[in-house]
């Protein structure tokens, strides 16, 4: 019996979740059918029931957190960040949950990166909220960067680390004064800046990228970026 999913969000277009679903559905041997569902933020409550009735769904920008309300329960890592990116349909009840954390932590471990060092993180929104609650959990002294205008949200996220612990080492900077003369273990790009269509625009300075110098891209096609593009062209693995 074929199983029914969807990828929610507003400007799909680009998305790779259909065909990462289809290779993973394939490895299991199960029959699916996989939509792409574009949705405004006003048309969601409409949509909501249709959502109801599916096996499950992905979630993407911007409606990880207004799906929160058409949930019937969170699992811990969605409560804990406020942030939904999929929803699993169990015999009626619709479990949301958080994924992004995991799929992170893993990634910064098969790097060999123990967060003992300094991390840059570009922007502090969304995913980038969870990058940098993980990062300063795990002990690592992290510099935020972002925009004026976000100024106030990187200071509550530093609130609530603090909250958690209240000795994380965080530096908050503007993205135009990003410190060149400081060597970060790690750089994670948790903005827009990258993405397509803004691939050829570039969130840090070319002094930023230094040898031996990792990278976690938050974007999608991130191996177009201007970003990830210089990163080749200056560091050597």
């Amino acid at each position: 019996m074929s199983r029914k999913y969807a990828i929610l969000g507003e400007t799909l277009k680009h998305t790779m979740s259909p065909p990462i679903h289809a290779r993973l559905f394939e490895l299991k041997g199960r029959e699916f059918e996989y939509e792409i569902l574009e949705v405004k933020p006003e048309e969601l409550k409409d949509k909501a029931e249709y959502l109801n009735s599916l096996n499950g769904y992905n979630i993407t920008i911007p409606h990880k957190i207004g799906i929160i309300d058409y949930t019937d329960e969170l699992d811990q890592s969605a409560k804990r960040y406020h942030s939904v990116n999929c929803v699993d349909n169990k015999n009626g009840r619709h479990v949301g949950y958080n994924t992004d954390c995991d799929g992170f932590l893993r990634t910064v471990r098969v790097m060999n990166i123990d967060f003992t060092g300094k991390i840059l993180l570009i922007g502090c929104g969304g995913v980038g909220r969870m990058m940098a609650i993980e990062a300063a959990l795990a002990g690592a002294d992290l510099y935020i960067a972002v925009l004026e205008s976000d100024m106030p949200l990187a200071k509550q996220v530093e609130k609530e680390i603090k909250a958690m612990k209240s000795d994380a080492r965080i530096t908050i900077v503007l993205n135009t004064e990003i410190p060149t003369d400081v060597h970060y273990e790690l750089l994670m790009n948790a903005c827009p800046v990258g993405m397509y269509p803004k691939t050829n625009a570039c969130p840090v300075p070319d002094e930023v990228f230094e040898p031996r110098a990792h990278h976690v891209l938050a974007v999608p096609h991130r191996q177009h970026s201007l970003l990830c593009r210089r990163h080749r062209a200056r560091v050597c693995f």
